[in-house]
């Protein structure tokens, strides 16, 4: 079965900066990344039907083997569906794994909402694989989140 999860936070920015953060790769590496982990983006493309592959790196210190490409890698490869800027971005979302629990096309919107405080981030997911717990997806966002409202604010 393929779950949903959706986090929202008001970020203290406007929408055209956090739509700039969140379309740059260098920002990528900082934001998108969850905890403690590293990113890497290996190829970027910022247009309708590019896109960019990235991989975020578990710390040496994780002891459970919870990659999807690797050990401790998670390779996949983004594909912008809609880029409407400042107001919303999708994508779609293949992980690089053998394991079919992590098969599928997860789709990602991202829409910026202005309010009086800033902007209301809201990341929703669809056909998240089954590999991975909703729990687990909406706790990684909610890092980003707040990662991406450091970077901007």
């Amino acid at each position: 079965m393929k779950h949903e999860t959706q986090n929202s936070r008001i970020i203290k920015a406007s929408r055209g900066k956090i739509y700039q953060a969140i379309t740059d790769p260098n920002a990528l590496e900082y934001w998108q990344v969850p905890g403690s982990m590293i990113a890497k983006v290996h190829s970027y493309n910022l247009r309708e039907g590019g896109g960019y592959t990235m991989s975020l790196f578990y710390p040496d210190d994780e002891l459970k083997m919870a990659g999807k490409t690797s050990e401790k890698e998670d390779k996949f490869t983004v594909r912008f569906v809609t880029l409407d800027q400042p107001n919303k971005i999708v994508e779609a979302v293949l992980f690089q794994s053998a394991d079919p629990l992590f098969s599928g096309e997860m789709i990602i919107e991202i829409s910026l909402q202005s309010v009086p405080q800033g902007t209301n981030v809201t990341f929703s997911f669809k056909n998240i694989p089954e590999g991975i717990k909703p729990e687990d997806n909406e706790a990684g966002t909610i890092s980003s989140l707040e990662k991406l409202a450091r970077y901007v604010e």
